[in-house]
């Protein structure tokens, strides 16, 4: 085990009350002997305030609690020796050895960005990268944790709520949760890597980041490590797909809201006839023709961005389908498109959009 691990485990195994709340109540008698292995000594301690203690709740409250954990599915990627009884405790008897997070390491990563940030991202990539062995083994207890909440949570009864095992089921996820960050956090310079590549007028660099560290925590959750392949192939598939869907959703929208104002009569300028739409000049034209739908009436709204395939709509509606939707006739439709028409035209007489052209 390394120095830094060694301090680590040190220190959370000084701290008075182990599992804090959880060891106050019956739980700590029923935890499985691999719960309490050396190597979760860390992991336990960084997410004690993750685990309520349900010591005082009454049977309303448990139950009320079984009830909402019953709707939260537990997905996870089994595996055939997670049947063993004896899989926890080989798991969690080897060896993590996690190195020390480094500034260094931050601190290059903006440097490669190529984009003018703030230092603060640079926290986020100061954690070292995974050996595979430790990548294996992260993903191994972080799926066994999951698949042993989920049998716990097979056997939840709201007539018969459990005390100990609401709180069993809270300490596994909590856990697992702890180990898919450190698998994030070792893999976020590569997500600085891939979106940097997408960045351009329409497209910042902290909205690509934002969207592909949620892309990368959804791999990691659905990476099978059993694969015998390195998660960072897997991933990197992942954050570039997903960076590249980011860029052409928001360029068929902004060709949608300028398609919808050209068919409004609505003049926006040359610049903006050829999608070269800066991101401020893009806000501020979704912004006021937001503000112009809202004072429509409600079916004037509907029938707007249906027809126009805007907000929510991700495909023009036919007249008809509108008629059948509203319960109305076909040229009813027609006459309160015309009419919603006639409004907004109106609006956009009375709105300055010359600055838009600047």
């Amino acid at each position: 085990m390394s120095s830094s691990t060694k301090s680590k485990t040190r220190k959370a195994a000084a701290a008075p009350q182990r599992f804090e709340g959880v060891t106050a109540s019956s739980l700590a008698a029923r935890l499985p002997a691999w719960l309490q292995s050396p190597e979760l000594e860390v992991a336990i301690a960084e997410t004690r305030e993750h685990v309520r203690d349900l010591t005082d709740a009454d049977t309303s409250e448990l139950r009320a609690l079984t009830k909402q954990r019953l709707r939260q599915e537990i997905d996870f990627i089994g595996n055939e020796r997670f049947r063993s009884a004896r899989e926890g405790k080989r798991i969690f008897s080897a060896e993590l050895g996690l190195a020390e997070r480094q500034t260094a390491l931050g601190i290059a990563a903006i440097r490669r960005s190529g984009v003018d940030l703030p230092i603060h991202l640079g926290r986020l990539c100061e954690a070292p990268l995974l050996t595979p062995e430790q990548e294996r083994l992260l993903f191994e207890r972080m799926n066994y944790l999951l698949q042993q909440a989920a049998i716990h949570r097979s056997v939840l009864n709201p007539e018969r709520p459990s005390r100990q095992r609401l709180e069993l089921i809270e300490l596994y996820v909590a856990l697992a949760d702890w180990h898919r960050d450190r698998i994030v956090e070792a893999n976020l310079r590569l997500v600085f890597s891939i979106v940097k590549k997408f960045v351009n007028a329409n497209n910042s660099f902290d909205e690509l980041l934002s969207d592909g560290i949620i892309a990368l925590i959804r791999g990691v959750e659905k990476f099978d490590f059993d694969r015998g392949f390195r998660f960072s192939t897997y991933a990197t598939q992942v954050v570039r797909r997903n960076a590249y869907r980011t860029v052409v959703t928001r360029q068929q929208e902004r060709q949608k809201v300028v398609g919808g104002l050209q068919d409004m009569d609505i003049d926006i300028g040359e610049e903006e006839r050829t999608s070269a739409i800066s991101e401020t000049r893009w806000h501020e034209l979704r912004s006021r023709l937001s503000v112009m739908l809202g004072d429509l009436d409600r079916r004037e709204k509907f029938i707007i961005r249906a027809r126009f395939s805007l907000g929510s709509h991700r495909r023009v509606h036919t007249l008809q389908s509108l008629a059948d939707r509203l319960g109305v006739s076909k040229e009813r439709v027609r006459q309160l498109e015309r009419r919603a028409m006639d409004k907004l035209r109106a609006m956009a007489g009375t709105t300055d959009l010359a600055e838009l052209e600047n």
